[in-house]
């Protein structure tokens, strides 16, 4: 391991915020011989990762998936679990138009559910906007649009996230997609329903890690292992106020069973709320600061767990409910998660979530009008019969969601620019940072800071999110080479088709339309139309107008539209190449010359004349 710089045993390094990226930055402060002092306002660690408990019951607020590509998380996770981390099958749904539909989608259910007519608009909808896509991606309804067509957007996409976001889909921000659903498209999406990906789409993984009894069960285990070296972690202990002076923090000032006390630090590390810290700040920041603190907002949820007596309802962990007709937005079937979460296995436990804002009338909707509306959901959804549940409970959750509006990255950089000259602090986490990371980036933000922290390293905690590994910060100065700027500009003007996606799109309205028209001669007996159709059989061996060669021409169809739709695509990609590569060249030569590199010919001249 390596040794840190020579450090003051004494030095107090605080830590704000107990839960996921806070105690993983403590328990890594630990390893180095630095005792933290850690401070959560509610009763219990883990944050929105903990785990709730009512009546034998336990309860995950979210579900939280334990699955992650870094190797220092993995590593922690089994660290401190062990033999309570257990592998779960993934299995969840959609539920909409009183249907339910398998997600990773799975070719028959998706046909039997949207219908051979509608998964054909699906399919031509999705072709009109690879052909034309929008140019702009700078809206969540624009860049899945691209990637899905407008149809599948309407039907799956659209509902369900203003139900999560409060806000119309025109509103929110692009980026939110490109971290959390980046490499998911139509055409992932499908592949996926027939052959392996050799790359994991985190969207689409089909099993995952879990505590046996939720992810509360890790954070308590930390919590532990972090007194047992001495550190400190106070519960119900709410941060009111933060002094600093010239660049540095002095002490923050924690309300604890009534009383106020001042706990000074060298160093501070925060996973709290970047708004709330920014404006507990004592003296204040400058205006503009505060202003863009005050211009980030956050979305709140509920859950309404119910207990049913009942041993089995249904095989997912979760289920999407795109339903209109009801308020929840998801369903958490916890005796599938892990069957720990439940006392009695003749019992199974449900968490209803509602997406809401808090203080508005959902949020202020008493405990027990909410377990009657989650009853009167789930016999309307259908999962279970309200007559079944035998008791309930609700828990609120607090700022679990970052949002991603259509402004909130130009208020974040006037933040993020303030706090890089506070010398002795970082912020951490999901709402430290004001993004919607996972929990084990979270993590991984607790154990890069303190990294920085001990070695004096310079990871930039604001790179790391859902999608990306880690990067390093550029380097400051790098000039990007003209390639690049040409390229993006090019990305932009002649967005790359993709040419699989567009010949699957092509093959499968092409076989769906001969499929249908096949079928419809054959079965009406339109005389005049058997001859047309029937000089297919000189092309498609064995084709016949009848409902045989209709499901022949259904594959016939579409082979024959995807090799057109895929070669039509390549060729005009190719053409775009080389356009683009030339106009590159020849600006690349322009700069080399501009900047001296490539000396023009009056230069040349003139050195050789130099030289005799």
């Amino acid at each position: 391991m390596e040794q840190p710089e020579s450090r003051n045993p004494d030095q107090k390094v605080v830590v704000i915020g107990a839960g996921p990226a806070g105690l993983t930055a403590a328990y890594e402060l630990t390893k180095y011989n630095i005792r933290p002092l850690v401070y959560e306002k509610l009763d219990k660690v883990g944050g929105i990762a903990r785990t709730e408990y009512c009546d034998g019951f336990y309860f995950d607020m979210g579900g939280h998936r334990f699955f992650t590509k870094s190797t220092e998380v993995n590593r922690m996770w089994h660290e401190i679990l062990d033999d309570d981390f257990l592998l779960r099958p993934r299995l969840s749904r959609i539920y909409y138009d009183r249907k339910f539909f398998d997600y990773p989608l799975k070719p028959f259910n998706a046909l039997r559910g949207l219908g051979i007519w509608q998964s054909t608009l699906v399919g031509l909808s999705y072709l009109r906007w690879q052909i034309f896509p929008s140019p702009r991606e700078d809206t969540f309804e624009q860049w899945v649009t691209n990637r899905f067509g407008k149809r599948l957007f309407n039907l799956f996409f659209k509902s369900y996230t203003e139900k999560v976001w409060g806000i119309p889909t025109s509103e929110l921000s692009s980026e939110w997609a490109a971290q959390r659903i980046k490499g998911l498209s139509l055409k992932t999406a499908v592949l996926n329903m027939f052959i392996q990906p050799r790359e994991t789409i985190t969207t689409l993984i089909e099993e995952f890690h879990y505590p046996r009894r939720g992810p509360g069960m890790l954070w308590d285990e930390v919590k532990s292992r972090i007194e047992l070296q001495d550190g400190e972690v106070h519960l119900n202990s709410d941060v009111k106020g933060i002094k600093w002076d010239g660049n540095r923090l002095k002490s923050v000032i924690v309300m604890r069973n009534g009383e106020e006390q001042i706990v000074e630090g060298h160093d501070f590390i925060s996973s709290m709320p970047i708004k709330e810290f920014i404006a507990r700040l004592d003296p204040p920041p400058p205006q503009a600061v505060l202003e863009a603190a005050s211009q980030l907002f956050h979305r709140d949820f509920l859950t309404v767990c119910l207990m049913v007596d009942a041993e089995h309802l249904f095989d997912d962990n979760w289920i999407y409910v795109h339903d209109p007709d009801v308020i929840v937005g998801r369903i958490q079937n916890f005796k599938n998660w892990s069957p720990d979460m439940v006392p009695d296995p003749s019992m199974t436990s449900l968490g209803l979530e509602y997406f809401c804002n808090k203080g508005d009338e959902l949020w202020s909707t008493t405990d027990g009008e909410l377990i009657e509306l989650g009853k009167r959901e789930i016999d309307h959804v259908g999962l279970a019969r309200s007559e079944d549940v035998v008791g309930g409970c609700v828990f609120r959750v607090e700022h679990t969601y970052p949002v991603y509006d259509s402004n909130y990255s130009q208020h974040l950089g006037i933040i993020r620019g303030f706090l890089e000259n506070l010398e002795n602090f970082q912020t951490i986490g999901r709402n430290g940072l004001h993004r919607y990371n996972n929990q084990d980036h979270a993590m991984l933000t607790g154990m890069l800071a303190v990294r920085n922290l001990v070695f004096g390293e310079n990871n930039d905690l604001w790179s790391v999110n859902a999608e990306q590994e880690y990067l390093e910060e550029a380097i400051e100065g790098e000039v990007p080479y003209a390639s690049e700027v040409i390229d993006e500009t090019f990305a932009r003007a002649f967005m790359k088709i993709d040419s699989v996606a567009f010949g699957i799109s092509v093959g499968t309205v092409s076989g769906l339309m001969l499929f249908f028209v096949t079928l419809y001669v054959s079965l009406n007996q339109i005389e005049e139309l058997f001859g047309y159709l029937y000089l297919l059989n000189e092309y498609f061996p064995g084709y016949d107008v009848n409902p045989v060669g209709s499901l022949l021409g259904l594959l016939y169809g579409f082979v024959f539209g995807f090799v057109i739709g895929w070669g039509i695509v390549s060729l005009r990609n190719l053409v775009v190449r080389i356009y683009i590569s030339i106009i590159r060249r020849r600006a690349e030569l322009k700069l080399l010359e501009k900047y001296g590199f490539f000396p023009d010919e009056q230069s040349s001249r003139s050195g050789d004349s130099d030289q005799q």
